[in-house]
């Protein structure tokens, strides 16, 4: 998707229209700060989190973020997971790139998103986002109908330690905002991601520009072997597929790579 820069209410009826307009799915996955493209100056932009207990959070809770409760609603609507990050000032003041993973509720009526989050751990200095920002500590993996999701943002792709396999996940999700003048790193990046960890990775990127930078897109699905399915380049677009995870058991049984990783 086209990010409208800090335009949260523009860009959820982006979000929304395209993923209406998708092959009904089981998840669906936004770009980096979907909600206002990436700012490194968070200040009056970040949605404030007034707290950080456990996976739920009440949906009637002063200040929650309108974009949050936008993924909860769509992931009730499609009865599907919603992911994106968004930019949040945590509790206790810090702010942080923040990748939800919203689940429908079970009871609709219940006053409680339904999510779980990881914040981006490489945070890209040369951006200017340490600036404002605080890294995460913690690698997140989530459970979603069968198949264990990995979480990452954008930076962290480069960084094949943080992400690795330990047997733990099937799925690599990497939400970007990845400049055009860097594409032949994400391609090569999302590949290798792909292949070392015998896993599908989505990597979801956007188009347009904000004040720094041009993005051509390049969301992908890429299989474990490494082939890649992509977007056409600098068009919004909406990707799907559906991920054999038979295919992948044998695949992983018949040469078992996880087996021999470095302890």
């Amino acid at each position: 998707m086209n990010i409208a820069w800090e335009s949260p209410e523009v860009n959820r009826e982006t979000a929304e229209r395209l993923m209406l307009s998708a092959e009904k799915s089981d998840l669906y996955v936004l770009p980096e700060m979907w909600n206002t493209g990436v700012t490194t100056e968070p200040m009056g932009i970040a949605s404030p989190v007034p707290s950080e207990g456990g996976g739920k959070r009440p949906l009637d809770e002063a200040n929650v973020s309108p974009s949050l409760e936008w993924m909860q609603r769509m992931a009730n609507e499609l009865d599907a997971a919603v992911c994106g990050s968004i930019a949040i000032q945590a509790s206790d003041g810090t702010y942080r790139n923040r990748l939800y993973f919203v689940k429908p509720q079970e009871n609709v009526q219940c006053s409680m998103f339904n999510v779980q989050w990881y914040d981006k751990h490489h945070l890209f200095a040369y951006g200017g986002e340490t600036e404002h920002y605080t890294p995460g500590d913690k690698q997140v993996n989530v459970d979603w109908r069968g198949i264990r999701f990995r979480l990452c943002i954008c930076y962290d792709l480069r960084f094949p330690l943080w992400l690795r396999n330990r047997d733990d996940y099937d799925v690599l999700i990497c939400v970007a905002s990845w400049p055009a003048v860097r594409t032949h790193a994400w391609n090569t990046l999302l590949c290798a991601r792909a292949i070392e960890n015998q896993c599908y990775v989505l990597g979801v990127n956007r188009i347009g520009k904000d004040p720094a930078c041009e993005y051509s897109g390049g969301t992908a699905i890429v299989n474990p072997f490494g082939f890649a399915t992509s977007c056409p380049d600098n068009e919004e677009t909406v990707l799907t597929q559906t991920l054999d995870m038979k295919r992948l058991k044998a695949f992983r049984e018949k040469f078992p790579v996880l087996r021999d990783i470095d302890r």
